[in-house]
């Protein structure tokens, strides 16, 4: 059976890429999953990914849906030689090499277990396990989820706090006021790492007149993102507007 699912030396090229599988006369028929696994031998253990896709990819080029089926021829390869090296004598004159190459073909018979997709060593009875490990893996991640969902929505409720009719900026008022607010200690009470945040609890807990929504973008006129440096379109709350004042309480006894 001729060669096709590895990149072969072609024959008498003097610049091959390592990986290419074969002698310096090429690939002879029926011997490719020798020289395969003499090639495996000769690599370390960092290039088996680089080693498998480079023969991958050349049989794709041949077989685009191929790739189940180079997987299968692959690890049947190494299979073979791990069950015969298994079954050796192991007082015959090569057992030291035997158990080196034993080694090699494990480790690499490690990787190609870290990229099967298709449970192509494993049992049924294994297969099922292990599905059944994965839906109790998602089951649980699901029930977390769901409890966290439940911890983030408990305050999202719905309902606002409505602001009496012509009075929005009165409101404003009192909470540039809050801003203002500092306690004996001369610290204020109040310090939002941005104005904009403001902006934000008053759209989404407060509306105007009748549950109409309070503009977002509007209100930047009242609450600029930098208090020290307000622009040209920051805009002052009416006198006419400043109905209420906020002051400290008198000292307890």
């Amino acid at each position: 059976m001729p060669n096709k699912y590895f990149k072969p030396h072609e024959a008498f090229d003097l610049n091959p890429h390592s990986y290419d599988v074969g002698i310096f006369t090429g690939l002879k028929s029926g011997y490719e999953d020798n020289l395969f696994i003499k090639k495996l031998f000769t690599l370390p253990e960092q290039e088996y990914p680089a080693f498998y896709q480079y023969h991958l990819n050349y049989y794709l080029r041949k077989e685009p849906q191929g790739e189940q089926e180079f997987f299968t021829f692959v690890w049947q390869v190494v299979l073979r030689r791990i069950n015969f090296l298994d079954h050796k004598n192991p007082f015959n004159s090569s057992h030291a090499l035997d158990m080196e190459i034993l080694e090699k073909l494990t480790g690499f018979q490690k990787y190609l277990r870290s990229i099967d997709m298709w449970n192509t060593q494993k049992t049924l009875p294994e297969i099922i396990a292990d599905q059944h490990a994965e839906i109790r893996k998602q089951q649980s991640e699901i029930d977390r989820l769901k409890e966290k969902l439940k911890k983030a929505t408990t305050l999202e409720k719905e309902g606002y706090i409505n602001i009496r009719a012509g009075r929005l900026h009165t409101f404003y008022d009192l909470i540039h006021q809050l801003q203002d607010i500092k306690l004996a200690d001369g610290i204020e009470l109040l310090y939002p790492a941005d104005q904009i945040i403001w902006r934000r609890m008053i759209c989404k807990f407060f509306r105007e007149k009748n549950n109409e929504p309070i503009n977002f973008n509007t209100m930047h006129r009242y609450f600029p993102a930098d208090k020290k440096n307000i622009g040209k379109k920051y805009k002052e709350i009416d006198e006419k507007d400043k109905l209420l004042k906020i002051v400290s309480a008198k000292k307890r006894s």
